[in-house]
This record gives C-alpha cells, structure tokens and sequence, in this order.
C-alpha cells in the first residue's frame, strides 16, 4: 500500500531564480501565504519555522537546499491540537524551467494513514501556490477568503 501525499504541478510564467527567492524568503512568504513568514537560512540541517502573527505554528528541518532546483524540508504543526500528534512530513519542491516557464512540482509527503492535516494541505497548498503565481506573474496575491479553505 503506497503513504498518503499530495502532489500538485503548477506552471508559472518567472524564473528558476525568482521562484526559488519567492520560495526562501520570508518578505516574499508574507505576501502569498496569507500572512505567514517561512524562516531559515535554507543550509541543509538548519531549522526551519513558519511564523504567523508572530506565532510559530510549523516547525521543521531543512533536508535539501540545492538552488535553484530543489528545495525539501521536515514539516510539523506544532499549534493545533488536532496535528500536534502527528508526525513530521515532509514537503519537497522541484523546481524546471521550461521555455519562458518554470514548472513546480510540491509533493508533500509522509502522512499516517487517515491524517486529518493531509486533509487540510490539501485545500490549503492549492490556495498558497495559486497566490504565489499570481504574485509572481502579476505582481499581487490572489484575494481569496481563508473561509474557501474549508
């Protein structure tokens, strides 16, 4: 039986180094994950936390940081009780260029079977990657309501 994950390919119209800023940087975070700043120094072994409104609610590792192309990292919700016994994930970015466009492939992966934060990503990666290339693309986030989330 193949682990529960999530894959999700998104095609953005940037640069494998614009890409990979907008993913490492927390000014860049800010604007496309609803508030929320990723911190670290991206070297493989540092820690990694997502910051919102000055609360730390996803802990993590980096495991690879080979710029511009590949990007994974531990992922741990620490806030919710719902989450909290659950254990680290990991969330892998592969980064291509294609002609004038970069291909994004997340795969988050490392679920326990019936893992209710899978289900939450699942609606949530959608949101933040489609921010993202907005962002990218047309130099503003989307304004879509956390309410869509679910």
């Amino acid at each position: 039986m193949r682990k529960p994950e999530f894959v999700y390919v998104i095609f953005i119209k940037t640069t494998p180094e614009t890409l990979w800023e907008a993913l490492t940087s927390s000014y860049f975070s800010k604007r496309y994950w609803f508030g929320a700043e990723l911190r670290s120094d991206w070297r493989s072994g540092s820690p990694l936390a997502l910051v919102m409104n000055g609360v730390t609610t996803e802990t993590g590792e980096i495991l690879e940081a080979d710029r511009p192309r590949r990007l994974s990292y531990t992922f741990k919700h620490v806030t919710k009780e719902a989450y909290r016994n659950e254990r680290p994930s990991t969330v892998t970015f592969k980064i291509e260029q294609h002609g004038t466009v970069v291909k994004l492939t997340l795969t988050h992966e490392g679920f326990a079977e019936g893992s209710k934060f899978l289900e939450d990503i699942s609606k949530g990666w959608p949101a933040i990657l489609s921010n993202l290339k907005s962002l990218l693309e047309n130099g503003a986030a989307l304004d879509i309501p956390v309410s869509a989330l679910g």
